[in-house]
């Protein structure tokens, strides 16, 4: 659905463009913004490569597990179905820190491979477990301590402060968690009828 908006916003701007006699400016503002998006891939492409071999030497130097270790208490709160030293639990842990890193693109795949490991507890059922469904709710809220893609994108577009929106980031994404939270262990109370 998305992509069909998008489609209609790019479409209804060029023939606006052509009808307004002003198709220099769109062909000016096409190549510009190619030039800004490489621009931007590029210097997203170092930052993400960084955080993303930190995760890994932090995942092989065992600090995932003491973190997962760490965490044990809320983790058995949101996650009360999950065996205690399942392997779902450090997959979990390691798409958290890479939320609260701010690494959207990082933290996709730890929480693809934390979501197979959550299938593997609820064998492999087409039915979305509670702690599935939990977990789908954190990782959307996503907190960020560093939200480090959006300091990245005011830079490249000329902030002259781009940490200063970070404790608004801070409030909006932990309100966000708290009430998704909330609102999943109100309705995990409730079995549907399956079918």
């Amino acid at each position: 659905m998305l992509n069909i908006i998008w489609v209609i916003m790019i479409f209804a701007g060029v023939i606006t463009g052509i009808l307004t006699g002003r198709m220099s400016e769109i062909s000016d503002a096409v190549l510009e913004s190619c030039i800004n998006s490489v621009n931007l891939v590029i210097t997203m492409l170092g930052s993400m490569c960084l955080w993303s071999g930190l995760m890994k030497a932090a995942q092989k130097a065992g600090l995932v597990n003491s973190l997962a270790k760490l965490l044990k208490g809320i983790f058995r709160f949101l996650f009360p179905g999950i065996p205690k030293d399942h392997p779902a639990n450090g997959a979990i842990a390691m798409s958290i820190s890479a939320d609260l890193l701010g690494l959207g693109n990082a933290a996709t795949p730890l929480g693809i491979m934390a979501m197979k490991e959550l299938s593997k507890v609820n064998n492999d059922s087409t039915v979305a477990s509670n702690a599935m469904v939990m977990f789908g709710v954190v990782n959307a809220a996503c907190i960020q301590l560093i939200p480090s893609t959006v300091l990245i994108i005011r830079q490249q577009a000329g902030s002259s402060n781009p940490s200063s929106v970070i404790p608004c980031i801070w409030v909006a994404s932990f309100i966000s968690l708290v009430s998704g939270i909330t609102a999943a262990k109100f309705l995990e109370k409730f079995n549907l009828p399956k079918g």
